[in-house]
């Protein structure tokens, strides 16, 4: 379950980083020949080496950053027509999976909740 989590979350982010690129350069770009909204997808290189290595605090981060995408997505989603529509949907989805899969995998690595602090016994 917990690689399944990591596969998925690793797959979605690398996808959605391609996807970022190759929509603003050359599938469906907002001014012809791209443009400088390509580097939308540099703040997805940030969490990438941490979730790669299954850290968990970037997990726990990176599901928050992602949200900014999932927004673009469904902006764009419904304000677009044709290939960038399409892209948007796309871009929406990525950020979904990338969503959950991010946020089962933190909550499945979390430190036991089970383990109880001595108290001090009251007199």
């Amino acid at each position: 379950m917990l690689r399944g989590l990591y596969l998925t979350a690793c797959s979605s982010l690398i996808v959605l980083i391609f996807l970022c690129l190759a929509w603003e350069l050359r599938l469906a770009p907002i001014q012809p020949g791209g443009s400088w909204l390509a580097l939308k997808s540099l703040p997805l290189l940030a969490p990438l080496f941490g979730i790669l290595n299954g850290r968990r605090y970037t997990y726990q981060w990176a599901s928050m950053l992602i949200l900014l995408y999932f927004t673009e997505g469904i902006v764009r989603a419904t304000t677009e027509t044709g290939m960038g529509q399409t892209l948007a949907i796309a871009e929406t989805m990525l950020a979904l999976t990338f969503f959950c899969a991010s946020v089962a995998y933190a909550r499945l690595t979390r430190p036991s909740s089970t383990q109880t602090v001595a108290r001090p016994e009251r007199p």
